[in-house]
């Protein structure tokens, strides 16, 4: 398997991109890739070196520092994959996205895992396309929303093929801007689907589905119609009570006209416009404010 891998002592680097998914509407299917990177490296040892990992930045000191570190996990299940293994290694993450903030941590960190993996093989292109690498994450994820803009940068579109991840990347307007209003606290993203009904009423879903279908000509071709583009009934409102300071902020600056959304699965607001002088300069207490480009590289 050695011959698989390349040389001890080689080390190899990925940069990979913060995500918002939902945008409102497209409840996980639509995501959105970030100008907020994780920088990450990972190093070929000596056998019988065993494995190291160094974090700084988010998640310093509360992050599994042994096997259980989720880029390792991705990295070691992407080499697994094609049957080869590696247990010699030092890794090494420079975290910037916010973890628990639904901003997609846990995706960079699968989608990262997994582009070193590809990294270090020999032919890793060819042996680990973006279709096998989509598939992976989806696998460990549990759905595509994130990990597509991740892996592929830009603006995606995602679903499911029974139980494959497929997505496709469209080219967001060069106008398009964002602005994230992050807390101080975080949120678990089981823990707010778990507040999603079993059920939700056929007019509600219909109000998605036309707002779906606006909201990806918003972003491709006309960001002036990303307000009403953003209207949504299926999940926010229903999450109200896991992200009450979130939630009034969005209400508040859409009651202003803001394209304003639930990043994710929270407590994060985004808020989309045409144009970065068309983004709202508040400082609400209890947030940071950070206006992020959209990031048209993946993963790489």
């Amino acid at each position: 398997m050695g011959g698989d891998l390349r040389p001890v002592g080689c080390e190899v680097r990925v940069r990979v991109p913060a995500t918002s998914a939902n945008l409102g509407p497209g409840y996980d299917s639509l995501g959105l890739a970030l100008d907020l990177v994780d920088d990450l490296s990972v190093r070929r040892e000596e056998p019988g070196t065993g494995l190291r990992i160094e974090v700084s930045g988010e998640g310093a000191g509360v992050v599994p520092l042994d096997e259980n570190h989720l880029v390792i996990r991705a990295l070691r299940a992407g080499l697994a994959s094609v049957g080869v293994e590696v247990t010699d290694l030092t890794l090494v993450c420079r975290n910037r996205i916010p973890h628990g903030r639904g901003l997609g941590s846990s995706s960079a960190a699968i989608v990262g895992g997994l582009t070193l993996a590809r990294a270090l093989l020999r032919e890793g292109e060819r042996r680990l396309d973006e279709q096998h690498l989509l598939t992976l994450a989806t696998d460990i994820e549990g759905h595509p929303d994130n990990v597509a803009p991740a892996l592929m940068g830009g603006f995606t579109i995602a679903w499911m093929e029974g139980e494959t991840g497929r997505a496709i990347r469209c080219e967001p307007h060069p106008e398009l801007a964002a602005v994230a209003f992050v807390p101080a606290t975080s949120l678990s993203t089981e823990l707010a689907r778990g507040l999603l009904p079993d059920q939700v009423p056929r007019d509600d879903v219909a109000f998605n589905v036309a707002r779906t279908g606006l909201l990806v000509h918003a972003i491709i071709h006309d960001p002036g119609l990303l307000f009403a583009a953003t209207g949504d009934r299926l999940h926010q409102d229903y999450r109200r009570e896991a992200y009450p300071a979130s939630w009034e902020l969005m209400h508040s600056l859409r009651s202003g006209g803001q394209a304003a959304v639930i990043s994710g699965a929270g407590p994060t607001v985004l808020v989309l416009a045409q144009g970065s002088d068309k983004l709202p300069t508040i400082s609400p207490a209890g947030f940071t404010r950070q206006v992020l480009a959209v990031r048209p590289l993946g993963a790489h």
